[in-house]
């Protein structure tokens, strides 16, 4: 014990020092094994001795490192004395906190929370990964600049009433007794016994950062719930339309109208846009949900559905009731297999096929919706549909082939009236040897117009602000000069390239947009179109790479595989802080839940980007790390990567920023 107690202080000096290598990782694995001792049986005796000991590593020490080993996302059904270790140090990290918030270091018009979606299971026992329920990270903006200023690891907040701190278990946040409801009734069926209630693909924001959208894509699943930003309560839950496929429905994402009145849904294996209808108070207080069915158009060919849209009716985890209904009729949806120009919705259909290219697998992405009420919903195997949300049923205004608008893309960006949307690789099993790095530019006010016109294609042309010329001809893409990549997606050696998440500067003058393989941030003036900057996310100072000094990704890195290659951030979906200074992004994990084949990283949480120059720049300040061992799914193959042998399972596919007293 006497020298694990010096190990443990030189661990701590060296997390002062920000230094790396050998003797660190060393130390990590020691405490790590100290806090395995806690558990054995075999260590009761010592167990009050090491107690005081992890509360100095915890406490005294404020180990950043420390925290990636933190297993208090171990199972909370369970009591154990770590977890009351756990709760005590936390309670001292408040008392900390609550003092330092007295000084105001995030003003009340710029204060913030950051809601991170992590798509591991929150069970253990799984067979598949994502599967079975998800955790739900939340910080507030004085715990995050906490940790800026003197790396003391943000606390996540709690979502019931019950746990004193996060992550949010989304089990308990949607309870089990829940009982599924159609127009017709309830069915008896409850939210435990049901399957696909897994993977929290990510959470979208209101526009007046009042409600967030929980998105579970689970396969089959088609969960999407509604959930109070301020409370962190559950507000309602449905589950979209069934459809006669191998996989008949999955919810990938949905957005929010620009006015707040509707919430429209990707129901990406049932080739379907759903939209429920919001109801307001005059506060902005939501008061109806109502899943109209109307509203539905489907996307694919030879319609054929086998299961309603239901909701889910009970009471949350405080004992409030949720609300929600069903609405319409199917009959009166867009469920045919042609456009308005009566060409091929989906490519294959007995009729006309669609012209500058084909539409070859009409799986939306995202549904990005524009202040014109306009949503652009980019396809799998490529091509766009432009929507009009607020007619019923939705309405196709714009129709593209997949040689003018490249899948698979869903970053979207609104900017000076135009509609920014990228291009990236597949995230099927075709898309391990694709590279694609793709921006488009809509001007959306020309799109309005086809509302009232007669139904042309491909029109009004989109602008191709950029395409990497290493893009391979896939999905859509004919001016390259490849067929594939083999390269994989490890840092150290990939060539590939794939477009993501993207978001604009708070002046609306820059458009950033990560490279979920190279780790780096592309950036794009959204007047001028010209390509200002690329900054990297692995360096200190964002312009080094890997050739200098290392960037907290390193330092927050898992380190129970020696194979694994650190310092990997593989960025995804993020947001903007209400300052305008940072961003908070995704960051994935060693056992990507989707797109396996581009998106392994090494530092699972939210990294923490200093935007500099003006907004053309950025580097990589912190990460707020996530964990999550409870989650035991075997890891299988990752293809184009490494086959991760350690036992973390978080991995963050999305990263919002909830504006606070807007």
């Amino acid at each position: 014990l006497s020298s694990t107690a010096i190990c443990v202080h030189n661990f701590c000096v060296l997390d002062r020092e920000k230094a790396v290598g050998k003797t660190h990782r060393e130390h990590r694995i020691i405490i790590s094994a100290i806090i395995m001792c806690y558990y054995s049986n075999d260590c009761k005796a010592l167990r009050a001795v090491i107690g005081i000991l992890l509360l100095h590593v915890f406490h005294q020490c404020s180990c950043q490192q420390v925290a990636s080993l933190d297993f208090h996302v171990e199972n909370k059904g369970r009591s154990s004395g770590y977890d009351r270790l756990r709760a005590r140090n936390l309670k001292h990290k408040k008392g900390d906190s609550s003092s330092s918030s007295k000084k105001s270091k995030t003003s009340k018009s710029s204060s913030y929370e950051v809601w991170a979606s992590d798509q591991s299971n929150s069970v253990p026992g799984q067979i598949s990964a994502g599967t079975k329920g998800s955790f739900l990270w939340i910080w507030d903006s004085n715990s995050i600049e906490e940790q800026l200023e003197t790396s003391q690891e943000a606390v996540p907040l709690s979502c019931t009433p019950d746990e004193a701190y996060g992550p949010c278990d989304l089990l308990a946040v949607f309870p089990a007794s829940l009982e599924r409801c159609d127009a017709t009734g309830c069915t008896g069926e409850t939210l435990g016994g049901l399957d696909g209630f897994g993977r929290l693909h990510g959470v979208i924001k209101d526009p007046f950062n009042r409600y967030v959208t929980a998105n579970f894509f689970a396969p089959g699943g088609g969960y999407v719930g509604v959930i109070d930003a301020e409370t962190k309560e559950a507000v309602a839950l449905f589950r979209v339309t069934k459809v006669n496929f191998p996989v008949p429905r999955s919810v990938h994402m949905s957005f929010w109208s620009v006015d707040g009145s509707a919430i429209i849904i990707a129901n990406l294996n049932g080739k379907m846009i759903e939209r429920i209808d919001v109801k307001r108070s005059k506060d902005g207080t939501i008061t109806g949900l109502e899943f109209n069915v109307s509203a539905s158009i489907y996307l694919g060919k030879g319609f054929d559905k086998t299961e309603d849209a239901s909701f889910f009716r009970g009471d949350n985890a405080f004992g409030r009731p949720l609300m929600g209904s069903i609405t319409g009729d199917y009959a009166t949806a867009d469920t045919g297999d042609f456009t308005p120009s009566m060409v091929c919705k989906e490519s294959g259909c007995m009729g006309t096929q669609p012209q500058g290219g084909a539409r070859t697998n009409n799986v939306p992405i995202c549904p990005i919706a524009s202040s014109n009420n306009n949503v652009y919903v980019t396809l799998g195997g490529g091509g766009l549909f432009v929507v009009k949300l607020d007619t019923t049923p939705m309405k196709i205004i714009g129709e593209y082939g997949n040689s003018v608008i490249n899948g698979a893309g869903c970053g979207g960006v609104k900017a000076n009236g135009r509609i920014f949307l990228n291009g990236g690789v597949s995230a099927s099993a075709s898309g391990a040897d694709q590279s694609t790095f793709t921006l488009y530019s809509f001007e959306d006010d020309l799109l309005s117009k086809n509302l009232n016109s007669p139904p042309k294609q491909n029109s009004p042309m989109p602008i191709q602000v950029f395409k990497d010329p290493t893009n391979t001809n896939t999905i859509g893409n004919v001016d390259g000069t490849r067929s594939s990549d083999a390269s994989g997606q490890i840092p150290t050696t990939s060539t590939r390239r794939d477009s993501h998440g993207a978001w604009q500067t708070i002046d609306g003058k820059y458009i950033h947009v990560v490279d979920r393989i190279q780790n780096v941030m592309e950036v794009f003036d959204s007047n001028t179109y010209e390509r200002v900057n690329t900054y990297d996310l692995v360096s200190i100072d964002g312009k080094s790479g890997r050739d200098g000094p290392s960037g907290p990704c390193r330092a927050k890195s898992v380190l129970d595989d020696p194979a694994l290659v650190l310092n990997d951030p593989a960025p995804d979906l993020f947001e903007i802080t209400p300052d305008g200074k940072h961003f908070a992004i995704a960051f994935r994990g060693p056992v990507p839940v989707s797109v396996a084949h581009t998106a392994q990283g090494s530092c699972p949480g939210v990294g923490i980007v200093e935007i500099t120059e003006g907004g053309k720049a950025g580097r990589l300040v912190d990460v707020l790390r996530t964990t999550n061992t409870v989650d035991d799914v075997p890891v299988g193959t990752i293809p184009g990567g490494h086959n991760y042998a350690g036992t973390e399972r978080s991995d963050v596919h999305g990263a919002i920023v909830v504006f606070k007293n807007k």
